[in-house]
């Protein structure tokens, strides 16, 4: 016999409780990728963990309805996610795409798999070690699409002067600094001046002035 359905003053607390069962099953995930990516830079595990990589965790949810005429509009125009990392969970609708030697390859739908995107900050603080992804997302006429994207991110609790630069360890005379070392109020203010303009936020304005 098929459970009862939960009472309708109940679902936004069910919701609740599946939002949260689920953040903390990405948390573990993203504290897993983090491991792997210092020890890919030949860091310690913790040390992305340790820098407080894993301190901001933003959830986003995204509903896309069925679209008349796509071919005239844009789901989601292309950027680079700003943060560290972003986990994806997207449905089999699709739409999601990434530029991959000059030009748009679509993301298909595997059930049951987590698209992972490398962000702006891991890029910066790797010193190009890793590099953004710039994706967009396209509209359907068949839909709705609905995706979560949880995105690790600087933690905006934190001190306004807390600087993020590329990691010393990494950088050496072969491999001198790329990136300067912006404020985190310094780089949330030109994210949200920037806007979605189809480059990345590291395109110029974060690099080393060469002399």
């Amino acid at each position: 016999m098929a459970p009862n359905p939960p009472d309708p003053e109940e679902i936004p607390e069910v919701c609740r409780d599946v939002l949260i069962k689920y953040t903390e099953y990405v948390m573990k995930l993203g504290l897993t990728l983090y491991e792997l990516l210092s020890e890919a830079l030949g860091l310690n595990p913790n040390h992305l963990e340790d820098i407080e990589c894993a301190e901001g965790l933003f959830l986003a949810g995204h509903y896309y309805p069925a679209c008349p005429k796509p071919e005239f509009t844009l789901g989601l125009s292309g950027h680079t996610d700003s943060g560290f990392l972003t986990i994806l969970q997207q449905d089999q609708i699709g739409g999601l795409q990434v530029f991959h030697e000059h030009k748009w390859v679509d993301v298909p739908f595997l059930p049951g798999a987590l698209i992972v995107n490398i962000g702006d900050l891991m890029q910066l603080i790797t010193n190009d070690k890793f590099n953004s992804v710039l994706h967009r997302v396209l509209a359907k006429n068949v839909g709705p699409r609905i995706s979560v994207a949880c995105l690790f991110r600087m933690q905006f609790q934190k001190a306004e002067s807390r600087l993020y630069g590329p990691i010393k360890e990494l950088l050496s005379e072969e491999n001198p600094p790329i990136y300067r070392e912006p404020s985190r109020n310094e780089y949330v203010a030109y994210l949200y001046n920037k806007g979605l303009d189809g480059t990345s936020l590291l395109s110029q304005y974060f690099k080393v002035q060469k002399e």
